[in-house]
């Protein structure tokens, strides 16, 4: 198979493309801490922005690489699934992003700092697995790291539950209400696309074992 990919072309430059899309992932999730804890004056959404337009810019090459490329270091559904995954998650914490600058004034002390430090935990081991897939497709190796990614997302989503329970009993303002609810799902949504590339991740590597 070496060889074949010597022959054909840099079969393994997915591996350097998906990595970076990992990368851009983590970096928006780093600029959304860094959002949360900025004084509104200073907060600025072009970060989101960047990160955004990186994983697109990657996600294209990727698939234009699948049309180019004869002999690919994964299967090229794999590879296809995979990118779409990452580039998902700029996409979701943009999002949120905007939306919290635009209710800021609304949202009080609501405080998002600890439920985002979650999300870039995620990122971080998420950038982790998509490392190792150069490096052989450890089993037990990824299974750990994504057992560990679940355990994130799990309690993620406890401290979000724990936001929303505030939220039902306390919220009178009915607006703030829907705004926070809006904020709570997109934040849930942005560690469940972590959690939904791990798991195409991990499915690769059972595949491949």
């Amino acid at each position: 198979m070496f060889s074949l990919q010597t022959i054909f072309g840099k079969g393994d430059k997915f591996y350097g493309l998906l990595e970076a899309s990992a990368a851009a992932a983590r970096e928006s999730a780093r600029a959304l801490g860094e959002l949360l804890a900025t004084p509104p004056a200073q907060r600025s959404l072009e970060k989101f922005k960047l990160a955004r337009q990186r994983e697109k810019g990657l996600a294209a090459q990727i698939s234009q690489e699948l049309v180019n490329t004869f002999v690919t270091a994964l299967e090229r559904e794999d590879i296809e699934a995979l990118s779409n995954a990452l580039y998902k998650i700029p996409k979701v914490v943009e999002k949120f992003a905007e939306r919290y600058t635009l209710a800021s004034e609304r949202i009080g002390d609501v405080d998002f700092i600890a439920r985002a430090a979650m999300l870039e935990r995620a990122c971080a081991v998420l950038e982790e697995m998509v490392g190792l897939l150069r490096k052989g497709m450890n089993l037990e190796t990824t299974k750990g790291l994504n057992d560990k990614l679940q355990a994130i997302e799990a309690e993620a989503d406890r401290l979000i539950l724990e936001l929303y329970r505030d939220t039902y009993t306390n919220e009178k303002d009915p607006m703030r209400y829907l705004i926070l609810k809006d904020l709570f799902e997109i934040l849930e949504k942005a560690i469940d696309r972590c959690r939904d590339a791990g798991n195409v991740i991990y499915g690769v590597v059972l595949k491949n074992a």
